[in-house]
């Protein structure tokens, strides 16, 4: 049981905590694409969307890209950790 619990709290932690950037609702809040967000950064509109649907999130340096091409701080595009999913 004690490797079952692991498990099941290892699946809930990484599901949760996946769920760590606001790509998709500042994209929202300025009436842009993923697919225009997908040009400027020079990543497919795949990788954009799974980014938007927190699938997996950019690396630091894609992350303060995309701040830059949205005119927001890096701060602006990342959950804090007790905000509503």
């Amino acid at each position: 049981h004690g490797i079952l619990l692991t498990l099941h709290q290892s699946l809930f932690l990484l599901t949760n905590m996946a769920k760590l950037n606001r790509i998709k609702a500042v994209l929202a809040e300025q009436e842009k694409t993923s697919k225009w967000l997908a040009e400027q950064v020079g990543k497919s509109a795949c990788t954009v969307s799974k980014w938007c649907g927190n699938t997996v999130q950019p690396d630091l340096k894609t992350l303060a890209l995309i701040a830059k091409c949205l005119n927001v701080k890096v701060a602006d595009l990342i959950k804090e950790p007790n905000e509503e999913l």
